[in-house]
């Protein structure tokens, strides 16, 4: 299998807004219940790049098979080195590589950009798979949220993990 990992593009909005239109419908992995239109989906990615933030799909012999993207952890100025990571990889590409690729090269992109620490928001029971892949890449569970969504007719909670990037605590950080 040859996978090629790359910036994603207005033209990759229809296989993005797909991929999570599934895992909406058919997973717990995002807590939204009604999957985002096209333009919706366009509109996310183009606030996430307008303020350098990096956003990547991963193709598999030309088809997008995944994307990921980091985006703020949470609003306030001081939290702007924090980001939170989001991989969606579509049904039937799931247990290639494509999300460990896919999460491998957002953390290279978010140390470059100077970010120091990447928290991961994994829903639990769901999501085990996702679970391994962040401890496999460095990250540590930090905590539980228990009860915190409900659906699919069953309340699930998100475990919380995090990594350090790049020079973590050590200094102060250069970005915003």
């Amino acid at each position: 299998m040859t996978l090629r990992l790359r910036p994603a593009t207005a033209a990759d909005i229809p296989a993005i807004a797909g991929i999570y239109r599934e895992a909406v419908l058919n997973g717990a992995a995002s807590f939204e219940t009604d999957p985002p239109s096209e333009t919706e989906m366009a509109r996310r990615r183009a606030d996430l790049l307008a303020v350098g933030f990096p956003y990547l799909v991963a193709e598999r012999a030309g088809v997008v098979s995944g994307y990921a993207y980091a985006g703020p952890y949470r609003q306030r100025a001081a939290y702007r080195s924090t980001v939170e990571d989001s991989v969606y990889v579509a049904a039937d590409a799931r247990g290639l590589g494509i999300g460990r690729a896919l999460l491998e090269g957002l953390l290279a992109a978010c140390e470059a950009i100077d970010c120091r620490l990447m928290v991961a928001v994994i829903t639990d029971p769901g999501s085990e798979p996702s679970v391994a892949l962040h401890a496999a890449l460095g990250f540590t569970t930090v905590g539980t949220l228990s009860g915190v969504g409900h659906k699919h007719g069953r309340w699930l909670d998100t475990v919380l993990m995090q990594r350090r990037l790049g020079a973590g605590r050590a200094s102060p950080p250069t970005r915003g």
